[in-house]
């Protein structure tokens, strides 16, 4: 069997046609790969993903989705190998005596990088418990905002050649990028990234700013709480569910951010405009 190929991008070979001419040339594809995450050798979660900080993403989606609390509950963290070539695989070890939740590992065993609450039975059964309202004296500046978007897009590498990919960038309150992440899924993106700051030792992100292409979705709030992160801006519209989520913990929910505009639906306290 030929292995694997895992790479964050592909080429091929396109035919375009612009104003009645035609050419051909090669051209770049954001790769997509499933990554199956094992707790020991239990599978617990499939997602379709960018390859590519692999070990933050299965890291991230362990806190995110309630499985684990901590970085020091992680006892191990590697990919899985076959001879010289990685598989779609991350296993990760927990330390003795911490067990995962049976209805948690039940509701993320098979999701989509783009499925936002599909397959899922009730609100009750994706909601993370414990989750603690954000930093409330966070300020940021409508001027800062409004920066975000080129900041995070001109530091897109992938999304440049490709032209395919979601982001989520993570900003101090002047602006300037901390750290930022890609995947052909917007959760995924968000899950490296918060699987990053875990890594590093760097939770929970209470004087930062999160930024994410796309639209912001029930489950992009919630990660972001499980984080500490107490603005979350979007340069699309939020969900309904996503506002219900936010004003519920006050955290500030900014969309619509592009150009000199954006839209606030909740935590309004956090951006002084007047």
């Amino acid at each position: 069997m030929a292995p694997i190929l895992v790479r964050p991008v592909e080429v091929t070979g396109v035919t375009e046609w612009q104003e009645g001419k035609v050419s051909r040339f090669e051209d770049y594809l954001v790769g997509e790969q499933p990554l199956e995450i094992r707790i020991g050798t239990s599978p617990i979660n499939v997602t379709m993903r960018t390859p590519g900080q692999d070990l933050e993403l299965a890291a991230g989606f362990l806190l995110t989705e309630g499985v684990i609390t901590s970085a020091e509950q992680i006892a191990g963290l590697h990919q899985v190998t076959t001879g010289n070539h990685k598989r779609n695989v991350v296993r990760v070890d927990l330390v003795r005596g911490v067990r995962a939740n049976p209805a948690t590992l039940q509701r993320n065993f098979l999701t989509s990088s783009s499925c936002g609450l599909c397959g899922k039975a009730s609100i009750d059964a994706v909601r993370v418990r414990d989750i603690v309202r954000p930093n409330p004296d966070l300020r940021v500046s409508p001027e800062v905002l409004c920066i975000l978007p080129e900041a995070l897009r001109s530091s897109q590498a992938l999304f440049g050649r490709t032209g395919g990919l979601h982001a989520a960038g993570l900003f101090d309150t002047t602006g300037k990028l901390i750290a930022l992440r890609e995947d052909v899924g917007r959760h995924n993106a968000l899950d490296k990234l918060i699987g990053w700051a875990l890594l590093e030792q760097r939770l929970p992100l209470d004087d930062s700013i999160l930024l994410v292409s796309g639209r912001g979705s029930f489950e992009i709030v919630q990660k972001a709480l499980v984080a500490g992160l107490p603005v979350v801006a979007c340069v699309s519209a939020p969900s309904s569910l996503a506002v219900q989520l936010a004003w519920e913990f006050n955290l500030t929910l900014v969309g619509f951010l592009r150009g000199k505009r954006f839209v606030v639906y909740t935590g309004e306290d956090r951006i002084p405009m007047a």
